[in-house]
Order: C-alpha cells, then structure tokens, then sequence
C-alpha cells in the first residue's frame, strides 16, 4: 500500500483494512457453522479454493506495483535462498509449534509436570533463544534486522499489538460459546449476536483513521484503545446467564471501540518512524506478532477455560465425567444432564467462561505498557518530508 498511497491518506486505508478483518473474522466461523450443519464440514476448507483462485488473479494481472529496487539484489539463486533466512526460519518456527503444542496439551491431555510438555517448553526456549542469535550474527541480512527490533516504537507498537491481536480472537471465540451454551442460541444466532462488537470495531477502526489522517497523531488513539478495551472486557467478565441485552450490547460496543481504535495503530507508527526501505520489515513484523498473541493465548485460554470448567463441574455435579462436558459443543451441553442439574451445569460454565474473559480484560491492560512508550511523531510531518523529497526524514516529537 505504501508504494501507492500517500502517507497522509494511508491511516483512511489502514481503518478500512481493519474493518473488513474484523468483519471477516465473524462471517467466517457463521459461514463454516452453516456449512457443518446444513451441507459438510469439508466445505470450510473447499469454500478457500475459488477464494483463493480469485485472489491470485487479481494479484497476477491486475496488482501492479511501481518497480521496487533491493538494496542488495542477490545475483544467484543461492543468493537469494539465502535472503529469506533460512538458519533463522529453521529454528525459529519449530520453536514457536512447541511453545503452542505445550500451551494446547498442558493441563488437558497432559499435566503440566509432564515429560512431554517440559521437552516442548524447553525447546521452545532454547530455539528461540538461538534465533536471537541467528539474528544478531546476521545484522541487516536477518528476517528482522536489530535496529528495526530495537527501535522504541516499533518494539512497543509490536508489544501493543501482540496483546491487542490476542484480546480480539480470545473474544471472538468464546463470546460466542456463551451465547451458545448460555443464551441457547444457534451458531448462526450467536454470529448475530456479535453484531456490536463488529460493528464498534468498524466505527472505531474507520473514525480513527480519518482522524489521524486529519490530525497527523496516532498515539492518542492507543492509549484509548488501551482503556476502552480493557474496561469492556472487565465488563463482559461479569455476565451471567440472566444478563440482558442491554448489558451484553453495551459491553460489546465499549470493547469493540476499544479494538478498533487500536487494530491499525502499528501499521501506521512503522510507516511513520522507519526510513521507507524498512517500512516492508517492520509491517511483516507487526502483522506476525499480531497473530503470534492469537496463536499464543487461543490455546491458553482454552486451557484456563476447560481447567475450571472440569474443577467446577466435578465439585457441583459428581455424577457425570468432567471431559464429557469438556467435549461436548456449546449447544449440546444441556443434553448431558438432567433437568434438575441443568442450572448448576450453566452456572459452573459461565463462570468458567467468565474466567477467560477475566484473561482477556488481563491482557488488554497489558498493552497499555505498549502505548506509554510509543513516541509522539506527527504523520502529517512525515508525509511533508516525502513530500519534499528527503532522504532520511527525521520527525520531530510533538
């Protein structure tokens, strides 16, 4: 995008990327319930091959980008194999399946004292730490170059998004299984029901956009995402199964305006803070530990939730087996038990809910430590320098 966009106007851009993956990221679990139930689940997979057709061709013949220029082409193809890192990838990837393998089993297949889960821990630690140092050897030639890592807005708008990334898909996912299992509603419903988080992410993510592109400041809109977010997440932490819609509406629009003034934020401070050749790097290191917090605590909040879940249900309901209630889906629950345990059994699964929505007000708070240290730059200075043809623009902090 910033190869053909103006710096000034790629905020309005960057509020609308925001909106359209937060919408996806609802339409998509609808779409694949309806496909399970009413054709085959086979067809959430076979629903990415026409998608994906379209996309490389609107990529192949009407994607052109103005001719970009490498600062040191590689003349062999040794050369360029060896551009994309390949040391790095090789431990750095297997590193972080471990780490989401231990945070998956830990707790549920296996205890966490278990030889499995200690080995995939330590691994994780170990081929991590080496891809530190695969990078530091390499300097300019690694995946991430240590001066962009290290620059403060970047390692901070990074932070920011690793937590934000991981608060939004945390919500997404279980939001909906208590309007399931909680709410009785279908899979379809409870796509619905998530319609005010959607649509504050829109309202945020765009208002924010035009804003910056107006005002040239993004920082502001972090530290209100911070607040926001994690106001409404303490807010969803505290519905029961006799809330109202009144509540669960208003909650939901306080977090998604949260979420949507904080989804595009990092983009817009690597565009801002880094020299144009490391724009590209940056944003592929924003987007990665986007969804890194994602892969992270989807599996950690799927372990507090089944924990507590199976502690709760075994201490209230003796006479059935934890993992059958662990296993069964959201809508199928209430099957499990007789009419006279039915309350008991939604009462110990709220609550197990509620404790991953405790989790995610956590970590919302968390990327406040991200806002606090993302410097004060001015886009609109920024866009001038371009503008003006400077090599190496240096923005002056508000």
């Amino acid at each position: 995008m910033f190869n053909v966009i103006p710096l000034q106007q790629r905020p309005v851009y960057q509020g609308l990327f925001g909106a359209v993956f937060a919408v996806a990221s609802v339409i998509g679990p609808v779409i694949g319930g309806t496909f399970t139930d009413k054709v085959t689940w086979r067809w959430c997979f076979y629903i990415n091959l026409p998608i994906g057709a379209v996309s490389i061709i609107v990529t192949l013949f009407i994607l052109h980008l103005p001719g970009q220029k490498l600062d040191a082409p590689a003349e062999t193809l040794l050369g360029k194999f060896q551009q994309l890192d390949p040391i790095g990838n090789l431990v750095f990837f297997p590193g972080i399946v471990c780490l989401v393998l231990a945070l998956q089993w830990g707790g549920t297949q296996y205890p966490w004292d278990d030889a499995r889960i200690i080995v995939l821990l330590v691994l994780c630690g170990v081929l991590c730490l080496v891809f530190i140092g695969v990078q530091a050897w390499k300097g300019e030639a690694a995946t991430l170059p240590p001066r962009i890592v290290t620059q403060r807005s970047v390692a901070a708008a990074c932070f920011f998004s690793f937590f934000n990334g991981a608060s939004m898909m945390v919500v997404m996912y279980y939001l909906p299984i208590w309007f399931q299992a909680i709410k009785n509603v279908s899979a379809i419903n409870s796509g619905i029901s998530l319609l005010p988080t959607i649509l504050s992410v829109v309202v945020g993510s765009l208002s924010s956009g035009a804003a910056i592109s107006r005002f040239g400041f993004y920082t502001p809109f972090f530290y209100a995402s911070s607040v926001l977010s994690a106001i409404g997440a303490g807010l969803l932490s505290m519905l029961e199964p006799g809330t109202g819609h009144s509540k669960w509406i208003g909650y939901q629009v306080i977090f998604g305006l949260g979420l949507g003034f904080g989804s595009q934020q990092a983009m817009n401070v690597v565009q801002t803070v880094l020299d144009r050749g490391d724009i590209s790097s940056g944003t592929a290191f924003v987007m990665f530990t986007r969804f890194l917090g994602s892969s992270i605590f989807l599996p950690v909040a799927q372990t507090l939730f089944i924990t507590n879940l199976s502690s709760r249900t075994a201490k209230n309901i003796p006479d059935i087996d934890p993992k059958e209630i662990a296993a069964a889906g959201a809508t199928e629950i209430k099957n499990l038990v007789p009419a006279s345990d039915l309350k008991v059994l939604l009462q110990d699964y709220n609550d197990a809910l509620m404790e991953v929505f405790i989790m995610m007000a956590a970590i919302s708070a968390v990327t406040i430590f991200g806002s606090v240290f993302v410097e004060w730059r001015s886009l609109k200075e920024r866009a001038k320098s371009e503008q003006s043809g400077s090599p190496s623009p240096q923005v002056e902090a508000a």
